[in-house]
Order: C-alpha cells, then sequence, then structure tokens
C-alpha cells in the first residue's frame, strides 16, 4: 500500500497525496455483486434537509459485502483485490468451491490466489474467520460481531483491526482500536488481520473540488454564523465563539455525551483514550 505524489504543476496538485492503488488486480467489479446506489443529498422524504454539507459527487454502485461469513467449511479462492467507493478498504472477490461468488472486506496481506475458510476448527491464517472462543490470544483481528449471526459490525475500516487479550466466563476481552478494552461473546465471529489501505489515513486531496467529487459540500464553522443560527455565532468582528457548542447547543470537545444508563456500559472494561 503505497502512496503516490504529484509533481506541483498545478496548486491542486501540490499536496496531493493519494494512493498508488499497486495492489487492486481487477477494474471492473462483479455485476452479479452489485446494487443501484441512491443518493439523499442529505434530504429526507418531504425533501426537507435534515444532515447539512451533504450533496453532489460521482455516481456509485454498492457492492455487496459479505459480513456474515456463514459459509462455513467450505474452501474459498480469492480472485481479485477491488477498490470499494462504498469504503476506505479495499474488497477481495472470493469464488467458493460450490461456485458462489462473495465479496469480502480485504484484510492486509490477502494475495490473490489465497484460500480461505470460515466456521469451527479453521486455522488463524490471515483472511479466516473464527469464533472468538478458537482464536488465540494477542491476534489481531477485525469484522468482529456484536450478536451471534448478526454479521460484522466492528473494525471494518481502512487499517483498523483490535486484539484478543483472554477471556472470561462465555466473554471475551478484546482492545478496541480506539483504545476501548470490552466484552464480547466468544460465539461471535472475527476476522483474523488487520483491515487493508493502512496508509488510508495519510492520504491529502490536495484541492476543494476532489471532496466533492466523494459528495461532501463545503462545511461553515459555527463562529462564522449569525447568533440565529449557531450558538457560537455572532459578536462584533472576529469573535472567538465562547465555549465550544454543537448547533443545538451541546458542548463538545471534551464533554462526554454517552448515557450513564446505556445498556452496553457493563460490557465496557476501560474507557477509551481521550
Amino acid at each position: 500500500m503505497a502512496l503516490k505524489k504529484f509533481k506541483p504543476t498545478t496548486p491542486g496538485q501540490r499536496f496531493k497525496l493519494v494512493s498508488a492503488f499497486d495492489d487492486i488486480t481487477a477494474s471492473v467489479p462483479e455485476k452479479s455483486l452489485l446494487e443501484p446506489q441512491h443518493k439523499s443529498g442529505g434530504r429526507n422524504n418531504e425533501g426537507k434537509m435534515t444532515m447539512r454539507y451533504m450533496g453532489g459527487g460521482h455516481k456509485q454502485q454498492y457492492r455487496i459485502i459479505d459480513f456474515k461469513r456463514d459459509k462455513e467449511n467450505i474452501p474459498a479462492t480469492v480472485q481479485t483485490i477491488e477498490y470499494d467507493p462504498n469504503r476506505t478498504a479495499r474488497i477481495a472477490l472470493l469464488h467458493y468451491a460450490d461456485g458462489e461468488k462473495r465479496y469480502i472486506v480485504a484484510p492486509h496481506g490477502l494475495k490473490v490466489g489465497q484460500e480461505l475458510f470460515a466456521g469451527k476448527g479453521v486455522s488463524p491464517e490471515i483472511g479466516n474467520t473464527l469464533y472468538l472462543s478458537e482464536i488465540p490470544f494477542g491476534t489481531m483481528i477485525h469484522n468482529i460481531e456484536l450478536r451471534p449471526g448478526q454479521g460484522a459490525k466492528m473494525a471494518r475500516s481502512a487499517g483498523s483491526g483490535a486484539q484478543l487479550m483472554s477471556r472470561d466466563g462465555k466473554f471475551a476481552v478484546v482492545k478496541m482500536p480506539s483504545g476501548e478494552t470490552r466484552l464480547i461473546l466468544q460465539s461471535c465471529k472475527a476476522t483474523i488481520g488487520i483491515v487493508s489501505n493502512g496508509d488510508h489515513s495519510l492520504e491529502s486531496s490536495g484541492k476543494a473540488g476532489r471532496s466533492r467529487w466523494f459528495g461532501r459540500r463545503p462545511r461553515v464553522r459555527g463562529v462564522v454564523m449569525n447568533p440565529v443560527d449557531h450558538p457560537m455565532g455572532g459578536g462584533e468582528g472576529r469573535a472567538s465563539g465562547g465555549h465550544p457548542r454543537t448547533r443545538k447547543g451541546m458542548p463538545a470537545k471534551g464533554y462526554k455525551t454517552r448515557s450513564k444508563t446505556k445498556a452496553s456500559n457493563k460490557y465496557i472494561i476501560e474507557r477509551r483514550k481521550k
């Protein structure tokens, strides 16, 4: 996963830093695993804007990803590593021995031609999906389920990976990418390895127009708004804006908004670092 730097032939190229795409092996996606991707532009069913700074962007098709990995003990061969416009990670096309094709989130180090398995009694190798009860301690994992059979919910973005620390009764102790340590049922599945495209966080668009291609409109700071639009707006000249708050008045930047009575609090052993 290398990054590509450009000669500063234009102002937009000067600070542009994007993926070299040297890990991509196919440019055309599997047609049977595509779905239409409809865009809302941040509007609800009444046409009213409910999310700001969304709209435009290049037309995309959704790639159907297998987050459940429920085809157990059937060998699958990695056919291609592909780019997915809907996520930061790369995806891999698997051809199963029974003829079915599926996309998965590609872990770092996955190669074309590699054979993958899922289920009980599977060896803990990169790309294989196992139950947390069978994964060795200290192993880096991703695509972690929160409920058995639900499908992967955590550690799915580029470069992220959690670590299996220990087991406690029917739970496994997992250290999350954020630094949080929490309990997850051992009957949940996870995939071995960390997610591909770890250099994604180092990328730089180089110009505002490239953000527009992704469907991101310009974000306006609260301090430059009027008092009617934002709690930090108004004032004479370049006023600082007072205490950091959201548009609805909730304190921001350090204020804890997590509910003290949230049901999942009992599964969190150590909170994430500030």
